[in-house]
């Protein structure tokens, strides 16, 4: 059903497998999955809501969050349903052009969210290590820019990349073994030579890599200006602040360079542990930020509160 002896440059469908090695789990491996989206859709729903809402929020700090929340929603929407009708109906076939668009946007919500918790480390940056330039610096018209520019650097990025595999020929096995489709995972399908494909997607990877280093680089010169701070209190606030922010992007940025890494040079890992990791990274992350800063950030910690202990 999956294979032919002709070359197609379009294929009617491809097969996603799910976990390869773990088919007989998903049953079980869909719950934590399924719970885990709800909590993400929940989770950011609210925060979107309650900054909407309440005007005293409408600050750089919250557009940046109310951004994030956003894209979490995106990316997790993109790709988990599509996963858990795999694991509950073996809903396996995907039509190719379905498959495209699934690819598409999951590359660019991930790109988005890089480029927003890049935005976060930049927004702390000024906050704590130029405080007095804060308003004069964060101006509407640079958030806006910045906005943009989240916005249309990972959509740049991706067009090529539709190209290059709408231009691929493909035969024989259709099989992606993997539970959504993403860019090397179709290629590795095609009949003709993917050089191309895998260079261009290290180039787009290279932007991920570079957003980790420039937030490295934004923290420490926050953890240096934070310990120079006089106060004990100054330090302590400062660095809780940071913590939010420093814990939603290790939980982003380790499964994800560790999936775009994998795929190119970690052959001998094995591929249930790689598609494992790769479905983590879409959920989690959206799972834990609301949480992540519902907790740490009190504005938003005492308006969740007031909204649920509300008569």
């Amino acid at each position: 059903m999956f294979y032919t002896n002709t070359t197609t440059y379009h294929p009617d469908t491809f097969f996603l497998t799910g976990i390869p090695g773990l088919e007989a789990s998903h049953g079980w491996i869909s719950l934590p999955f399924c719970f885990v989206y709800l909590m993400a859709f929940l989770g950011n729903a609210t925060i979107l809501l309650i900054i909407w809402s309440d005007r005293t929020l409408w600050d750089p700090m919250f557009y940046f969050l109310a951004f994030l929340s956003a894209v979490d929603l995106a990316l997790s929407t993109s790709s988990v349903p599509r996963m858990l009708g795999i694991f509950w109906f073996d809903a396996h076939e995907i039509g190719f052009g379905a498959c495209v668009a699934q690819m598409f946007l999951i590359h660019t919500f991930t790109g988005m969210e890089s480029a927003v918790l890049l935005s976060m480390a930049f927004d702390r940056y000024v906050a704590i290590c130029a405080p007095l330039h804060y308003t004069t610096t964060l101006t509407p018209r640079l958030l806006v820019g910045i906005g943009v520019g989240i916005v249309m650097r990972p959509i740049l990025l991706m067009l090529p990349i539709l190209y290059l595999t709408h231009r691929l020929p493909f035969c024989e096995a259709r099989i992606i073994a993997h539970s959504y489709c993403e860019h090397m995972g179709i290629a590795k399908l095609a009949c003709a030579s993917i050089r191309i494909n895998a260079i261009y997607g290290l180039f787009v990877a290279s932007f991920l890599i570079l957003d980790v280093a420039l937030v490295g680089v934004s923290y420490a010169y926050i953890l240096h200006a934070v310990f120079s701070l006089p106060s004990r209190d100054a330090r302590q606030k400062a660095l809780s602040t940071c913590g939010s922010h420093v814990g939603v992007m290790c939980v982003f940025y380790t499964p994800s360079l560790f999936s775009f890494l994998t795929h190119r040079f970690g052959k001998k890992i094995p591929r249930y542990v790689h598609i494992f990791v790769a479905n983590l990274y879409v959920v989690i992350p959206p799972a834990l930020n609301p949480i992540i800063y519902g907790v740490r950030t009190k504005r938003i910690h005492e308006r969740v509160v007031r909204v649920f202990t509300s008569k």
